[in-house]
């Protein structure tokens, strides 16, 4: 037999399932549909999911003051650490080889970042804050810990549907771009081979690599260094071989962990009350049209290229100037080998989508300074 106590708590619960919470549910369901069955981004998007599905269960305690939904986002989300442990796991997956063997790619890694000051002043029509559009804006660097990073301070309310849209978009990097690639370019531009680097990149450029770029980037965007510090300590620990433990796990056991945590914690902040608004929707119309102008501006850039050289410069390497790596990198491949199938431009597109990784964190740290942040 159910005791009076027992029903009461039951019938409480179910009073408390408002339209909201069902319609919640469901975009939670959508999230692990999406992970599991379509596999986009699934180390993020099915803990998201399952955060999202505890935090709109009813009377939830997970998401109350002492719930573990709620540890979770004040230990790692609300001081950022979450974030920066997870760069210092992509520093050490991350190849500079390609950027130091061609270093004009910097520069396209510069223009790939043109969208989100752009949509940021299109955010402020919208009617959003300082603060919110430039947190909507770092969508388009296709960045997904820098973009929570970024609204994790500037706009904390808006960080459920802003990393949403920012880890959907980087699944959705083969679906969208190539469009935008077709639209700016010409088959003759697509077809165009380019020459490789025989520079060899010595060890010790490479140990001396992330140091100078800590120093010199910590120094002109000082708002950058937690990220920009943290991308390059694990690749300083990934290039020197002195620590490979410490490597290994950044990138796998730790990275793992935290994924895991962070996804959990963004979750729960995606309650019905919050996130269902006509606000959510700009957003990830936004941050789509960011994720294009970043596009755009980068193949564009290209065409520059391109022409300074007399035709020996493929713009599509422009597109890979976003920071979705190495995604962005093999999506120019594949449209530059559909025009010539012997045509191999992936290492001069590695080399503008590493440097897309660094501008992205130079841009998140840019924003934070012109938006006054503390």
């Amino acid at each position: 037999m159910i005791s009076a106590d027992t029903f009461h708590l039951l019938l409480q619960g179910v009073a408390n399932v408002s339209l909201q919470s069902v319609i919640m549910i469901l975009v939670a369901f959508v999230l692990l549909y999406l992970g599991i069955v379509k596999d986009y981004e699934p180390l993020l998007l099915v803990p998201i999911g399952a955060g999202c599905m505890l935090a709109n269960l009813p009377l939830s305690p997970l998401i109350a003051d002492e719930g573990m939904l709620k540890i979770l986002y004040h230990a790692g989300i609300g001081n950022e650490l979450f974030p920066l442990l997870i760069f210092i796991g992509i520093g050490a997956l991350t190849d500079f080889g390609p950027l130091l063997e061609n270093p004009r790619m910097v520069l396209l890694g510069a223009a790939g970042q043109f969208g989100i000051f752009l949509t940021l002043l299109a955010a402020l029509l919208f009617g959003f804050s300082r603060e919110e559009a430039a947190s909507i804006g770092i969508i388009g660097a296709i960045d997904g810990p820098t973009s929570i990073y970024v609204s994790g301070i500037l706009a904390p309310h808006l960080l459920g549907p802003i990393t949403v849209a920012a880890y959907s978009y980087m699944s959705l990097v083969p679906v969208i771009m190539p469009p935008m690639m077709y639209l700016l370019t010409t088959k003759k531009e697509r077809a165009i081979r380019m020459e490789y680097s025989q520079r060899k990149i010595s060890r010790r450029t490479r140990i001396i690599f992330p140091i100078v770029v800590t120093v010199v980037v910590g120094t002109l965007v000082p708002f950058a260094t937690p990220l920009i510090g943290m991308l390059m300590l694990g690749n300083l620990m990934k290039e020197s071989g002195a620590v490979e433990r410490l490597t290994k796990a950044s990138s796998q056991e730790i990275a793992n962990i935290v994924t895991l945590f962070l996804g959990l914690a963004i979750g729960s902040t995606m309650v019905g009350a919050d996130f269902l608004k006509l606000s959510t929707l700009a957003i990830l119309v936004l941050g789509i049209f960011a994720f294009a102008l970043d596009t755009a501006a980068g193949i564009l850039f290209g065409k520059v290229l391109n022409l300074l050289s007399g035709g020996k410069f493929n713009p599509l390497i422009g597109a890979a100037g976003i920071s979705a790596f190495p995604m962005a990198a093999r999506v120019v491949q594949r449209v530059a080998q559909k025009e010539d199938f012997e045509n191999f431009v992936l290492m001069h597109a590695m080399g503008a989508n590493a440097a897309g990784q660094v501008a992205s964190v130079v841009a998140g740290g840019v924003l934070l300074a012109l938006m006054g942040a503390k």
